[in-house]
């Protein structure tokens, strides 16, 4: 009676030590079966793009295309021939021939000609932009008649604007007689920027800054970035189709 539930015990211990050893050998063949599908998924992957690389798709070029040799990565694979830089002198008259261009310079010179009407340039002036851009400002002042113009931007844009950083300007002090600025906002200084521009300009020039539309206070503000100058004029104007404020402080002499 007491040998029964032993023999019991030992046929499920059999089972379950059968059960174990099919699982082990199941666990066995499905990874060696995802082994295999891994691999197999690695090499039509690689194939894949060995062929995006090294072959231009045909719907890229077109039928009557002369063939040209291959173009490798990192260009895309629709670029089936090498782009054609166009030199400066092209690319300029480009730029400058288009309607935006047209239409910005057209906005400074009328700009520009008011301080000219009011006795603030002339054809002798010495003028100097600050964060210049592309050169609309300085075109615009050459065309209405001033010769000596030097612009700078931290990026150059030859050959109206050459590299200077405005925070730290390569100019003696005094060499100026005229300078501009329509980006004093986005100057990362704008103290240092105001302080080199003052330095620049000659005792008796002028220093002229468009800002975003203000009054009043806003003005005075400004001003008081402008310790050596003295506020002689103030305008609303319209300024490459916006709404735009512009002072014009006179340079005094430096407090001793």
């Amino acid at each position: 009676m007491r040998t029964r539930p032993t023999s019991v015990i030992g046929e499920w211990r059999k089972v379950i030590g059968q059960f174990k050893i099919r699982s082990a050998t199941m666990e066995r063949n499905v990874e060696k079966m995802l082994n295999r599908v891994s691999v197999v998924f690695i090499i039509i992957g690689t194939a894949i793009m060995v062929v995006m690389i090294l072959q231009t798709p045909k719907t890229c070029i077109p039928p009557e295309a002369p063939s040209k040799p291959h173009t490798h990565f990192p260009r895309s694979t629709c670029d089936s021939s090498p782009r054609q830089h166009l030199p400066f002198p092209k690319k300029n008259a480009r730029m400058w021939s288009s309607k935006a261009w047209k239409s910005r310079l057209s906005s400074f010179s009328s700009y520009f000609l008011r301080f000219r009407d009011l006795g603030f340039l002339s054809n002798h002036t010495k003028a100097l932009f600050l964060s210049a851009g592309a050169g609309h400002a300085p075109m615009a002042l050459s065309q209405i008649g001033i010769a000596d113009i030097t612009a700078v931007e931290l990026v150059d844009s030859l050959p109206l604007v050459r590299r200077a950083d405005p925070h730290n300007l390569p100019y003696f002090d005094g060499a100026f007689d005229f300078a501009f600025t329509a980006h004093l906002s986005e100057a990362l200084f704008p103290w240092r920027f105001v302080e080199e521009m003052e330095r620049t300009v000659r005792r008796g020039g002028f220093c002229v800054v468009a800002v975003d539309e203000c009054g009043g206070d806003d003005v005075r503000d400004i001003a008081r970035l402008f310790p050596n100058s003295k506020v002689v004029d103030v305008a609303n104007v319209t300024l490459e189709g916006s709404k735009r404020t512009s002072i014009l402080l006179r340079v005094q002499d430096s407090p001793t």
